[in-house]
């Protein structure tokens, strides 16, 4: 079996060190798992430069990486896609999502549409099953679920699966890293719009069951009253008897 993990520049939360990506050690330990039982072979990819995080996934297990030379600005999909399919693993894992910053998640599930194959998100287990594997899924509150996908596929992998190999220093100077050109493409940007804040209303479940339509809709659309009094443009004497009578609600009790 051929498998094939996408790794990112991991960057510590803290310090910003280079550090390989937590989650994508257990995809490769998943990996080697795999081969280790039916034969084969355990590649690296990343798209962007050589960054001492990725050279160091080599002593967890991988048996050599490639990175695709891109832009820093560039969208690393387009090179991905072109090598996966020139390439053709049997299988693709990744890391729910990176940890170099502004990291979404979405990679995984973009390459899958791109490459036209079957994924299947927060892996805790994989097990062969002829030109089939078996994915068991995390869920919320402990549960599992376990599918199955046809090969090649795609599967991202959770924190809930079994732990990174150990880092070997042997390793890590055995593996090769190849260095080739990818196909560079200038990522597409979200504009981002300000608007200043304004209350909203209240969702339509937290009114009133009974009545009739009209009363739920006035519970649901009418904004609570939070105490104190609103005055626009009062008077000069009406605004200094409010502010008095507010000083006087604060007023320490006698001794």
């Amino acid at each position: 079996m051929k498998i094939l993990v996408l790794l990112s520049a991991g960057r510590h939360f803290a310090s910003g060190a280079p550090r390989p990506v937590p989650v994508e050690l257990q995809a490769i330990a998943l990996g080697r798992a795999l081969v280790d039982d039916q034969g084969g072979s355990v590649s690296g990819l990343h798209a962007g430069r050589v960054d001492p995080s990725v050279a160091d996934a080599l002593g967890h297990g991988l048996d050599d990486i490639t990175v695709l030379c891109i832009g820093a600005e560039d969208d690393p999909l387009p090179a991905l896609a072109a090598e996966i399919m020139a390439c053709a693993p049997d299988l693709v894992l990744a890391g729910r999502r990176g940890l170099g910053g502004s990291d979404s998640g979405l990679l995984p599930y973009r390459l899958a549409r791109s490459c036209a194959r079957p994924i299947a998100a927060d892996a805790v287990s994989i097990a062969p099953q002829g030109e089939r594997i078996g994915v068991v899924q995390f869920l919320p509150g402990g549960r599992r679920r376990r599918v199955e996908l046809k090969i090649p596929a795609v599967v991202t992998v959770h924190e809930a699966a079994p732990p990174a190999r150990n880092f070997v220093y042997r390793a890590r100077l055995a593996g090769t890293i190849e260095e080739k050109p990818g196909a560079g493409a200038p990522a597409a940007w979200m504009a981002i719009e300000a608007r200043p804040y304004r209350a909203r209303p209240r969702l339509i479940g937290e009114g009133g069951m009974g009545g009739s339509a009209e009363e739920r809709l006035r519970a649901a659309t009418e904004t609570r009253s939070v105490g104190g009094r609103l005055m626009v443009h009062p008077e000069a004497d009406a605004a200094a008897a409010a502010i008095l009578d507010c000083v006087a609600g604060f007023r320490p009790a006698s001794r």
